[in-house]
C-alpha cells in the first residue's frame, strides 16, 4: 500500500479505504432555489426511494458493473459501494511533517474508496485527507461531480451533506457519464479558511502597506529635499 499521492492506473492496482459511516436519515430539503434543480431533484429521490426501489436500482447497476466493483445491499436499506474520486490539486497540500510534502505530479491520480451510502461529501474529503495524513482544513477542498451529456461537460460542486454513492447509484457505474473530482477551493472563497488564518493574512497585508506607505514617504521626501535645493539655486542672493 504506497503512502502519498500515486496513479493507481501506473501501479496496477486499487487501493480501497472505508469511510467513517455514520448512520442517519436525511432531513427533508426545503423549496430549490433556481440552477439547484437537477440537486435538489436528486436530494428528494434520495429521501422517498423504498426499499425496493433501492433493490432495483442497486440490482440494475450490478449488472451493468464491468470492473467488478459491485455494490451490495443490506437487510436496512443502506447498500454499500465504491467511488472513484480523481485528484485534482494545484499544489501539494500540507501534511504531517513525518510524511513531508506531496509531490506535485499527484494531481490527476485516481483513487477508489469504499463508501456506505450514508457516507456524505464531508466525510469523504475527510478520508481522503486522512488517507494521505493531509493537515490542513477539509473546508478547504471541495468535492465537485462531473456529469457528460450531449458531448458536453459540466461540473458541479457538491454541498457537504449529498451522499456520494448516491449519485454514482443513479447515474451508473460508468464514470464517463459521472465521475467526482476533488479541488481545492476557488481562489477568493475565504470561507474556506480558519479565523487564525484570515488574522494572519490581515497581518501581512497590515505589513505590507505599512512597508509600501514607508517607502512612498521616503520617495516624496527625497523629491522634496531636491525641489528646496533647486529652488534655493533660483532665489540665491547675488
Amino acid at each position: 500500500m504506497s503512502s502519498g499521492y500515486s496513479s493507481l492506473e501506473e501501479d496496477s492496482e486499487d487501493f480501497f479505504f472505508t469511510a467513517r459511516t455514520s448512520f442517519f436519515r436525511r432531513a427533508p430539503q426545503g423549496k430549490p432555489r433556481a440552477g439547484q434543480q437537477d440537486v435538489e431533484k436528486e436530494k428528494e429521490t434520495h429521501n422517498y426511494l423504498s426499499k425496493e426501489e433501492i433493490k432495483e436500482k442497486v440490482h440494475r447497476y450490478n449488472l451493468a458493473v464491468t470492473d467488478k466493483l459491485k455494490m451490495t445491499l443490506n437487510s436496512n436499506g443502506i447498500y454499500t459501494g465504491f467511488i472513484k474520486v480523481q485528484m485534482e490539486l494545484c499544489r501539494p497540500p500540507q501534511t504531517s511533517p513525518s510524511l513531508g510534502k506531496l509531490p506535485a505530479s499527484s494531481s490527476g491520480c485516481t483513487n477508489t474508496l469504499h463508501i456506505s451510502s450514508t457516507n456524505t461529501v464531508g466525510e469523504v474529503i475527510e478520508a481522503l485527507l486522512k488517507k494521505f495524513l493531509v493537515t490542513e482544513s477539509p473546508a478547504k477542498f471541495a468535492l465537485y461531480k462531473r456529469c457528460h451529456r450531449e458531448d458536453q461537460v459540466y461540473a458541479c460542486k457538491l454541498s457537504d451533506r449529498e451522499h456520494p454513492l448516491y449519485l454514482r447509484l443513479v447515474a451508473g457505474p460508468r464514470t464517463d457519464t459521472l465521475s467526482f473530482v476533488l479541488r481545492e477551493h476557488e481562489i477568493g472563497e475565504w470561507e474556506a479558511f480558519s479565523l487564525p488564518e484570515l488574522q494572519n493574512f490581515l497581518r501581512i497585508l497590515d505589513k505590507e502597506e505599512d512597508e509600501q506607505l514607508q517607502n512612498l514617504k521616503r520617495r516624496y521626501a527625497a523629491y522634496r529635499h531636491k525641489l528646496e535645493e533647486a529652488l534655493s539655486e533660483v532665489w540665491k542672493p547675488d
